[in-house]
C-alpha cells in the first residue's frame, strides 16, 4: 500500500474513532432487504444500551445503559443525534423503562434502589435463559433527573411503565399481586387499577396514538406442566420469555384479544404514528438458539406480517418518532465486541 493510502486509512480510523468517543452517529448500511430504514446512523458505542424511546417533540432519548464503570442499568438522555448524555438516574441499583413525560419537561423510570442499591446478582446460568424480576419500583423526576419521586411502593418487580398520548396515566406491569399483570395508575401514582388477571405473564404494554387501546406481550401457560413451571420461576423472582405473543386490549381492559400465533418470543410492541400497525421484535421465523431477532410489522387485526430488520443479531425496543418519520431500536448489530447492544435510528421509509 502507498503511503497515501496507509494515511488515508489512519485518517479514516482516527476519524471514526473520534466520532464514537464523542459519541456522535456513525453511519452504517442497513442490512439486504431492510427497506423501510434509510440513514441509519449508530448513537452508542460500546456496552449495553437499549430501550431508547423519544421525547414529545421527537429531539431527545431516554434510554437505559451500562457504562461509567457500573455493571447494570442506569437511565441516561441524549439528544436523537447522540450528543448530549446526560445521566439522569442516581447511580444506585439497577432502572429500566424510562418514558418522558408532562411535555418532555420531566420522566419516569422504574430502579430497585429503595431495596437495592447494589447491582443485582445475575440469573443463575443453570437454570437457562430467564430473566429476573428486580424489585423496581416507579419513579418520577425532571428532565435532568432532579426532584426524584417514588410514586409505587410495592417492593417487587413493578416496571415497563409508558405515559397515554393525553398524559393523564400510567400503564405499567407488576408482579404486586402475586402475578405478572398489567395496571393503570394516575400519573402521581393514584387511581390505580388492575387490566388484565389471567394467569401467566402480561406485561411490555404500550398505548396506541388516540389512546383507545393498548398493545402488549403476553405468555399464559396452556397445561398443568406449563403452569407450573411457570409458577415454580415466578416464586424465584424469574421468567422464562421462551413463549409470548402479542395480545391488543381497549384502555379499560376490556376485550383482550390475541393478535399473534407465532409460538416464539415476541415481545416489545408499540405501535407506527398513525396507530394502523403494530411492530415489535421476534425470532419466530429462526432457530431460537441463535439469539436472532428481527422487528416485524403486523395490523392490529393480526394481519399482514412484515419482517423490517433482516440482520443476523438481536434487534428489539423499536419507536417511531412522533411524526412517524424516524424510528429508534437497539441492535447487536456492527458491535465491536460480542453482544454489545447499541442504539440506532434510521429514517423510515413507509
Amino acid at each position: 500500500m502507498r503511503l497515501p493510502a496507509v494515511l488515508s486509512a489512519l485518517i479514516a480510523v482516527a476519524s471514526t474513532l473520534a466520532a464514537q468517543s464523542e459519541n456522535l452517529p456513525i453511519s452504517v448500511p442497513a442490512e439486504a432487504g431492510e427497506a423501510h430504514l434509510r440513514n441509519v446512523r449508530q448513537l452508542t458505542n460500546g456496552g449495553e444500551n437499549a430501550e431508547a424511546y423519544f421525547s414529545h417533540n421527537g429531539k431527545r432519548l431516554i434510554f437505559q445503559s451500562t457504562r461509567d464503570g457500573r455493571t447494570c442499568d442506569q437511565q441516561y438522555v441524549m439528544n436523537v443525534d447522540g450528543s448530549k448524555v446526560q445521566r439522569v438516574s442516581n447511580g444506585a441499583g439497577k432502572t429500566t423503562c424510562g418514558y418522558f413525560m408532562n411535555g418532555d419537561r420531566s420522566i419516569l423510570f422504574a430502579s430497585s434502589d429503595a431495596l437495592e442499591r447494589d447491582c443485582p446478582p445475575r440469573p443463575d446460568a443453570s437454570k437457562g435463559y430467564v430473566w429476573r424480576l428486580d424489585p423496581f419500583d416507579i419513579y418520577t423526576a425532571r428532565a435532568d433527573g432532579s426532584r426524584r419521586k417514588r410514586l409505587t411502593r410495592f417492593g417487587v418487580y413493578t416496571a415497563e411503565g409508558v405515559l397515554s398520548p393525553d398524559g393523564r396515566k400510567i400503564v405499567f406491569t407488576s408482579l404486586k399481586d402475586g402475578d405478572l399483570d398489567i395496571y393503570v395508575m394516575n400519573v402521581d401514582g393514584s387511581g390505580l387499577r388492575q387490566l388484565t388477571r389471567q394467569v401467566g405473564y402480561d406485561g411490555g404494554p404500550w398505548w396506541s396514538p388516540d389512546g383507545k387501546q393498548i398493545v402488549y406481550r403476553a405468555y399464559h401457560p396452556a397445561n398443568p406442566t406449563e403452569l407450573k413451571a411457570y409458577t415454580d420461576l415466578l416464586a424465584q423472582r424469574l421468567v422464562r420469555p421462551n413463549k409470548m405473543d402479542l395480545w391488543l386490549m381497549d384502555a379499560d381492559g376490556g376485550n383482550q384479544q390475541q393478535i399473534t400465533h407465532l409460538g416464539a418470543a415476541s415481545f416489545g410492541p408499540s405501535w407506527t404514528a398513525d396507530g394502523k400497525k403494530i411492530i415489535f421484535s421476534s425470532n419466530h421465523h429462526t432457530d431460537p438458539k441463535l439469539g436472532n431477532f428481527d422487528l416485524f410489522l403486523i395490523k392490529p387485526d393480526g394481519t399482514g406480517l412484515e419482517q423490517v430488520t433482516t440482520a443476523p443479531t438481536f434487534d428489539g425496543f423499536p419507536m417511531f418518532s412522533p411524526d412517524g418519520k424516524k424510528i429508534v431500536w437497539a441492535s447487536n448489530r456492527h458491535d465491536a465486541n460480542p453482544h454489545e447492544t447499541n442504539i440506532f435510528i434510521a429514517d423510515w421509509v413507509d
